[in-house]
């Protein structure tokens, strides 16, 4: 190489080393007057080419500025680009300038730096405006940003499917909100790269960019995409220090509003270019770390983005330039826009209602911008738009949506799927569209198969909003509106051992004596007896230990069957068990399905025995006209396949245990928590005016409720005086997200 050096460029025993790069070699050439930088090609045309067309670029913007980019250097034949052989192997070469200063990567940051880095950067822009060059706009480059969709096949390399989701999850919001744009935004050539590694900073200002090995010709907003994907890497807020950018950017070359609008998701399709290539290039290419350089701080600033409402984002970017901001309807315009058509039966959350938008993940997100945690939403299991459950979606509906009248492959396997997850008794599934509709059918199965009427049920239970359920449902007989206990119904008392008759560790086995002598003394016997595991609108409260055993063998020496309401704490939220009957170490004959099994997808479903559905098949045919159609079946199973594959039972029992841990840590602190109850993500904790007489405190419980909506944290009540907090998060849900909650509390109860 020094020989190379001295024949082709007339250098003097120069220092030569080797530097970092991804694709071409790179040297650092140390000379007595001056250093530079030689890159390293193979000898094919295409690079040659390529070579050729970014020197061309170099040397026109030399015309303006000669100090902030790299400079071509000719060989002693006044050529640019050079060859020879190394190692019997043709090589291309370049000889570039080399350019001081420190790397933005490892300078320290200011507001100054960053506007700096905004102004740079459109300068460039406006310098490449009118350059044209054939070879780069002929090119189809993974890592410009219109070309976004290639790196969607380096997905499947990204090992973490909790990690997987998130780009996933920004695939498919680049083709709603990114693709339909695209062909009425200028295009130019840029740099295409302005990665921390690349732009160089002196006296705390962009002195320099160098590397133009990404040149392309495309939509000129990418620029600044790529600027601020690597700029914000590492910033807990990064939309604060993105606006410095943005601002003087805008100052020197205005940018149009559609362009803005689009500015959050090409953000985070050049993280997920990033991620998507680093996990590939592990796989190929290990011994490579410079492609994984900015890895770790991508993701990073990928699950902050995630989180951060893309309006709030929109209208900062938007601000920084002097748009105008979008108006958004009041609050009350909106909700006597719905009382008009809606009835105000149809109640709403919270003293102050929220205008919600779009939600990802464990997130929501409002038509102001703001970002909400939501801390208790039980129906999206596995996270809001799981892209995984999204895809399965649109992809069967697409292709076929029709009924069970005729054969699909959808139904026998997710049926069967579903099945692997019950234990043997229970072998038939018969498929509907809502937990309430379940429950109906299991009445109705429960009934003929016992010829049998009266049901046994739970105080505060609730099992749908049919007629037949609502018979059942102790939570709404005996409220409001509700006609009281029916003569079809024995209510019995709750096994609650915090605020019931038995409270010591053996009151389940209490609670289970009383509940069999009510049984035994009934005028008629039990069809069926039906509770769910934890009783949610009591103010979540576990079924006392002991109890189901012994009620289940009562209700079966009848003659009855038992009935077990999964469709709030089954598909794992218990953390220990994937079904809340487990904990209690009892089968059921009947198991009613539905909210978080299509993740917010109408579908709901009933598990039983082969003899009973034997029974049921009398020859009036069971029919629902959207039960088991293939796109909820799909949907079913896109749900199973990411409870599986992101261990959600798993992170719902250590989440959850820390929850608990961190809920106890609060009631040694705080006397108006009276009781902290419940299993895996599936939690709740008591206000208490007095810990002896437990005279519950609901005032206390709506306050936390509606101070927590303040602080963007979502919660809600429950209980029979409303003073309980309930906490059904999304399976997703991480000890963070837990230590916002705690926090938040923390901060109310103090007050």
């Amino acid at each position: 190489m020094i020989n190379f050096l001295k024949t082709e460029y007339n250098f003097i025993n120069p220092k030569i080393k080797k530097l970092v790069g991804y694709d071409i070699v790179n040297y650092k050439v140390e000379t007595d007057s001056e250093n530079y930088i030689l890159k390293v090609y193979p000898n094919k045309k295409e690079e040659i080419d390529l070579a050729n067309a970014e020197n061309e670029i170099l040397l026109h913007l030399q015309k303006q500025q000669n100090n902030r980019f790299p400079k071509p250097i000719k060989n002693q034949d006044n050529k640019f680009i050079t060859t020879f052989k190394e190692n019997n192997t043709e090589k291309t070469v370049r000889l570039l300038t080399y350019l001081e200063g420190e790397f933005l990567g490892e300078t320290e940051h200011s507001a100054r730096l960053f506007k700096s880095f905004g102004k740079f950067l459109a300068e460039i822009d406006l310098q490449l405006q009118n350059c044209r060059n054939y070879v780069i706009e002929a090119r189809t480059l993974k890592w410009d940003l219109q070309y976004f969709l290639m790196n969607e096949k380096y997905l499947k390399d990204i090992s973490n499917p909790s990690d997987r989701k998130i780009a996933a999850h920004f695939f498919q919001k680049y083709k709603e909100n990114v693709i339909p744009v695209l062909p009425t935004l200028r295009k130019q050539i840029i740099h295409d790269d302005a990665n921390e590694w690349n732009t160089l900073v002196q006296n705390n200002r962009i002195s320099g960019i160098i590397d133009f090995g990404d040149l392309c010709y495309t939509q000129l907003i990418n620029e600044l995409a790529i600027a601020l994907a690597y700029s914000l890497l590492g910033k807990k807020e990064p939309v604060k220090w993105a606006v410095h950018i943005v601002l003087e950017y805008h100052k020197v070359l205005p940018l149009e509003n559609k362009e803005i609008d689009i500015l959050y998701w090409l953000i985070a399709a050049r993280l997920c270019t990033t991620v998507c290539n680093s996990a590939y290039e592990r796989i190929q290419r290990p011994e490579n770390s410079y492609i994984q350089i900015s890895e770790k701080p991508a993701w990073e600033l990928l699950k902050i983005w995630a989180a951060i409402n893309p309006i709030f984002v929109r209208n900062e970017f938007r601000k920084a330039a002097g748009f105008e901001i979008q108006k958004t309807k009041e609050i009350e315009t909106v909700k006597k826009k719905r009382l008009k058509s809606i009835s105000s039966i149809f109640s709403i959350s919270y003293k102050k209602p929220i205008y919600m938008e779009s939600a990802a993940f464990q997130y929501m997100f409002d038509k102001y911008g703001n970002s909400y945690l939501d801390a208790y939403n039980n129906i999206p299991h596995v996270g809001h738009s799981h892209p995984r459950v999204v895809e399965a979606g649109q992809k069967q509906m697409a292709k076929l949506n029709t009924n069970t009248r005729y054969l699909y492959d959808w139904l026998n396997s997710y049926s069967a799927n579903l099945l692997n997850y019950f234990p043997k008794p229970l072998n038939k599934v018969f498929m509907v569209n809502s937990g309430s509709a379940a429950s109906d059918l299991a009445l109705r199965l429960a009934r003929n198969f016992t010829n049998k009427s009266k049901i046994a049920v739970l105080e505060y239970g609730y099992h749908g909003n049919m007629k037949s359920t609502i018979e059942i449902s102790h939570y709404k007989f005996s409220g409001k509106g509700g006609k009281g206990t029916s003569k079809n119904v024995m209510c019995l008392p709750i096994p609650d051992s915090y605020r019931g008759e038995f409270r010591d560790e053996k009151a389940g086995l209490s609670y289970a004596k009383s509940a069999v002598q009510q049984i035994n003394n009934s005028d008629e016997n039990i069809a069926a007896f039906i509770a769910e595991p934890i009783v949610g609108c009591a103010g979540q409260v576990p079924l006392a230990k002991g109890y189901l055993n012994d009620v289940y063998t009562a209700v079966r020496n009848q003659g009855g069957i038992c009935i077990s309401d999964e469709v709030q704490t089954g598909f794992g939220r218990l953390g220990d068990v994937f079904w809340g009957f487990e904990k209690h170490k009892v089968i059921p004959d009947i198991v009613i399905l539905g909210k978080p099994m299509g993740n917010g997808h109408p579908i709901g479903a009933v598990i039983t025995t082969d003899k009973i559905a034997s029974a049921f098949n009398n020859g009036m045919e069971f029919f629902s006209s959207f039960g088991g159609n293939p796109v909820s079946c799909a949907i079913g199973q896109a749900v199973l396949d990411v409870i599986e594959e992101e261990h959600l039972q798993q992170n719902a029992k250590n989440v959850g245990d820390y929850y608990i841990q961190k809920l106890n840590e609060l009631q040694l602190k705080y006397e108006c928590i009276g009781d902290v109850r419940g299993s895996g993500l599936f939690i709740g904790f008591e206000f208490v005016k007095n810990r002896l007489t437990l005279e519950p405190d609901t005032e206390l419980a709506q306050k936390v409720k509606n101070e927590l909506r303040n602080n963007l944290i979502l919660v809600d009540t429950d209980g029979p005086y409303n003073s309980v907090i309930k906490l059904k998060p999304p399976l997703c849900f991480t000890k963070e997200n837990v230590d916002k909650v705690i926090r938040a509390i923390d901060s109310i109860l103090q007050i």
